[in-house]
């Protein structure tokens, strides 16, 4: 193990090709990983090299591909930095596959319910992905819904659990379709959130539908050299136009007036509480101003 005492804004510069203001950090070199850390992050940065080893070979099993690069994992811990590369503010990781290297901002993982192995994990899946399917374009909602589904349902954004955006637009018929999210995903926050739901729930959607070997054998043909079109033509027998379609069709029988309420039943009884508060309020002040009036008439009567 080995630590080296260096600089953000010269490692950055070197991987990103973007220089950023100078802060100190640290580096620690397992076998399989590099760990970039702030100063106060080192117990992280050692868990990280612990972790790592379990993570990658999880990874291989599932996808049954060698993960044969060493990548950089860069732990920050100053938001306004991290928030000069990222995509998004609710961006709290991302990876960069050309560079393989992965950034988490650790000021926002400890504060919610994320552990660190599984944000790893998402975010070395797009490494994996990326790493063997060099040849075609990977759909960022391929890419995405893969990384999500391997990563217990995370996402690289921060979201309100409670909250189904999808259900919504299924109950409105306003879906995001996946020929618009092939290359970028949208950078209005709740249109990148849809986004990010539509690709779990669609990667899901076929997996249950025509099972995981079917869905992997996509991946293995894009690895070849074929489309997703023409690997999801060939696995499933069906084009992805028309399994969209099914899947809106699916998801809008599933949506309902009654799950529409129940999916917003805190936000129902928020409004009706202020309601109930302010027709208790209206009341008493048109009890009280009938009191003062029958007050003034009784001295007037007197």
């Amino acid at each position: 193990m080995k630590f080296t005492h260096i600089f953000i804004f010269l490692i950055l510069f070197l991987i990103l090709i973007k220089p950023l203001y100078a802060k100190q950090m640290y580096v620690l070199e397992k076998k399989d990983v590099i760990v970039l850390y702030d100063m106060h992050l080192k117990p992280v940065a050692k868990e990280v090299g612990v972790i790592y080893p379990a993570i990658k070979a999880d990874l291989e099993r599932i996808f049954r591909w060698d993960l044969n690069i060493r990548p950089t994992v860069a732990l920050m811990k100053d938001r306004k930095t991290f928030q000069r590369m990222a995509e998004s503010p609710l961006t709290v990781a991302f990876a960069i596959p050309a560079k393989n290297l992965i950034v988490i901002d650790y000021s926002r993982i400890s504060m919610h319910p994320f552990s660190l192995d599984i944000v790893l994990k998402h975010e070395l899946c797009h490494l994996l992905l990326h790493h063997h399917i060099k040849e075609v374009l990977l759909p960022r909602w391929l890419d995405e819904g893969i990384a999500q589904w391997t990563s217990d349902g995370f996402s690289d954004v921060i979201s309100n659990q409670n909250r189904s955006l999808l259900n919504q637009a299924a109950f409105r018929g306003k879906f995001i379709y996946l020929g618009s999210l092939e290359k970028d995903f949208p950078t209005q926050n709740e249109s990148l959130l849809l986004a990010y739901e539509e690709s779990k729930n669609f990667l899901v959607y076929l997996i249950g539908r025509f099972g995981k070997d079917k869905v992997m054998r996509v991946l293995d043909l894009m690895k070849k050299g074929d489309c997703a079109d023409v690997a999801v033509l060939k696995s499933l027998s069906t084009t992805i136009e028309k399994l969209e379609r099914e899947w809106h069709h699916s998801l809008r029988q599933k949506m309902t007036w009654f799950t529409y309420l129940s999916n917003h039943l805190y936000d129902i009884l928020f409004v009706l509480m202020a309601l109930i508060t302010i027709l208790a309020f209206v009341k008493m002040m048109i009890r009280k101003r009938a009191y003062r009036d029958n007050d003034s008439d009784d001295t007037n009567v007197s």
